[in-house]
């Protein structure tokens, strides 16, 4: 069932406060949510909030043959659920284009991109690696779940840590976290994803991190994946009004600017989370 399409005055009173760079929410044109970070008791566990919109990351790993074409690398397998849970407009068991839309974005942002290192995740080359598994749930829509399941699943990334691997002749002795501390994910970078919606009227400015209703009555999104170190990963738009390149030059020095404060909070977040747990050696 999808929910009713939004009234002609909520259209003319977004699309009025706009023009007058002005949003429902007190937010200026090119400012996000602040998001929230939550961790749960095992490592990586992570719940991820942007305003209403919020997301639930969870990191597991286990030992696999890895594939021929690859013996010395692991695996890297993200999965997401989409369920009414987040809205109505959702459906069970099928999965629906944003769906798809935000599988394939995290799947370019996250292994494409070489955040993780997969050489790092073989134990035994041609005969075992890791096999790491991220599962994404929607637990709420509120608008750009895509920007907040991004954060959501690189900060999980970083939260997780493996059991320690031993390799004794042809055979691995996994050690407990009693015998020996976990051992954390070698990640190259950390991809942040930033989405822009776009307007018809050549007057409305563009918006960072629309909200739902923003996000219905844009004529285009725009989202650049890029880390704290100007490395852009990924630029999709898809469809929408067309933008000239400075427009989309001054948007990526935005998200540039976004990413350092994000990346910084991030790093604080984990320190913070580090500090409080004790890993005992015994």
């Amino acid at each position: 069932m999808r929910p009713p399409s939004p009234s002609i005055p909520e259209k003319e009173f977004l699309n009025t406060a706009l023009k007058q760079q002005l949003r429902i929410d007190g937010r200026s044109p090119l400012e996000m949510r602040t998001p929230k970070l939550v961790f749960g008791p095992e490592l990586g566990w992570v719940d991820c909030s942007m305003g209403k919109t919020r997301v639930i990351a969870y990191v597991e790993g286990k030992m696999v043959k890895p594939t021929p074409e690859r013996p010395y690398e692991g695996v890297i397998t993200i999965n997401s659920e989409l369920s009414p849970m987040a809205s109505s407009e959702y459906e069970p068991g099928r999965p629906s284009e944003e769906e798809v839309t935000i599988t394939r974005m995290l799947d370019k942002v996250i292994k494409r991109s070489d955040a993780v290192d997969k050489e790092s995740l073989c134990i035994l080359a041609g005969q075992r690696v890791w096999h790491i598994r991220l599962t994404l749930h929607f637990l709420a829509d509120a608008g750009n779940m895509l920007d907040c399941a991004c954060l959501a699943g690189i900060v999980a990334l970083r939260h997780f840590r493996r059991p320690e691997v031993e390799v004794i002749g042809d055979d691995e002795v996994i050690h407990s976290p009693l015998e020996r501390a976990p051992m954390p994910l070698a990640i190259h970078h950390s991809p942040f994803c930033f989405t822009f919606a776009f307007f018809a009227d050549p007057e409305t400015p563009p918006i960072l991190d629309p909200s739902q209703l923003e996000q219905r009555l844009s004529a285009g999104t725009m989202s650049i994946a890029l880390n704290a170190q100007k490395e852009i990963c990924v630029l999709q738009k898809l469809g929408g009004v067309p933008q000239d390149t400075e427009e989309i030059l001054r948007l990526v020095k935005v998200a540039v600017t976004q990413a350092k404060g994000l990346s910084i909070f991030v790093d604080a977040q984990l320190m913070a989370d580090w500090s409080t747990r004790k890993v005992e050696v015994r």
